[in-house]
This record gives structure tokens, C-alpha cells and sequence, in this order.
């Protein structure tokens, strides 16, 4: 069976003409009249809508066990940083803990106020550690865990 096709999902349209074969972001979704489902897709800085039957799924919009088990992995890849400042090597860990207890309570001002702090904290280190190998790992876990806030909240 076909995957539904829901907000925050991202999706390639396969209708024939301007937009064929462009990638974007489920923003909203609506019946017509005729009951037939039509998703407002977000390509770039504009909205357009399309028929379910026009949208291909390519990404599902990560659950909730998705971001916590990336928030376990942020968690791996800080233990791992050497020569954190002490208040860093307290806070962070703390943060992502309380994030993690906050997600599936979908607390939207709790959980966007300890995304932010933690988005900061990272930005300190990586001016410190921007070489590290472990960006790679942070980031992708990062991006998950913000789209999902983005779309979910």
C-alpha cells in the first residue's frame, strides 16, 4: 500500500509541466469538492497545489522515535568531544536530556526554547572544533530533530 502523503513530508512532483520533477516540503493539505486531496507544497520561496496523485513520497517527515533516537545520538557525539568547557560539558547533555523528556509531551514553547539553546551552545563549540569529524553525525541528528519541530509543533 501506498504511503499517505502528510504535512511536513517531503514529496517530487510527477505532474507534466513547470514543476515537473522539482522537490519540496508538504505545507498543508486540503479536500475540494470532490473529496480529492490536494497538498500545498512549499518549492522554495512559494506554494503551489497539486493532487496527492501528482506527488511522489520521497522523505516522511521523521516521528517522534526518530528524533529521540537522533537526540541519543547527538548525545554519543558530545561524550565523544574532548576539551569542553566545563559549563558546556554540564549544559548540553543537560539540554538534550530535557529535550528528549519534552518531545513527546509536543510542549512547543519548552521544546523550541531548548532546541535554540542547544543550536547556540553548537555554534560556540564548532568555532572551537570545526574541523571535528563528528559534525557530520551532529548536523544530520540536528536537521531531523529541527524539521520535525518545524512540522510538528
Amino acid at each position: 500500500m501506498k504511503e499517505k502523503i502528510e504535512n511536513g513530508d517531503i514529496v517530487i512532483i510527477n505532474k507534466s509541466g513547470k514543476y515537473h520533477h522539482q522537490v519540496g516540503e508538504v505545507s498543508g493539505i486540503d479536500y475540494n469538492i470532490f473529496l480529492v486531496k490536494i497538498v500545498l507544497v512549499k518549492l522554495g520561496n512559494q506554494e503551489e497545489t497539486f493532487e496527492e496523485k501528482d506527488l511522489q513520497l520521497q522523505t516522511k517527515k521523521p516521528s517522534i522515535e526518530e528524533v529521540v533516537a537522533s537526540i541519543d545520538k547527538i548525545l554519543e557525539q558530545v561524550e565523544q568531544i574532548t576539551n569542553l568547557p566545563t559549563k558546556e560539558k554540564v549544559e548540553l547533555p543537560n539540554r538534550l536530556k530535557y529535550l528528549k523528556l519534552d518531545i513527546p509531551k509536543l510542549e512547543k514553547q519548552l521544546i523550541q526554547k531548548n532546541f535554540g539553546s542547544i543550536a547556540q551552545i553548537f555554534a560556540a563549540i564548532r568555532e572551537e572544533h570545526s574541523s571535528a569529524s563528528f559534525w557530520q553525525e551532529i548536523d544530520s541528528n540536528l536537521e531531523k530533530i529541527s524539521w520535525w519541530i518545524r512540522t510538528s509543533l
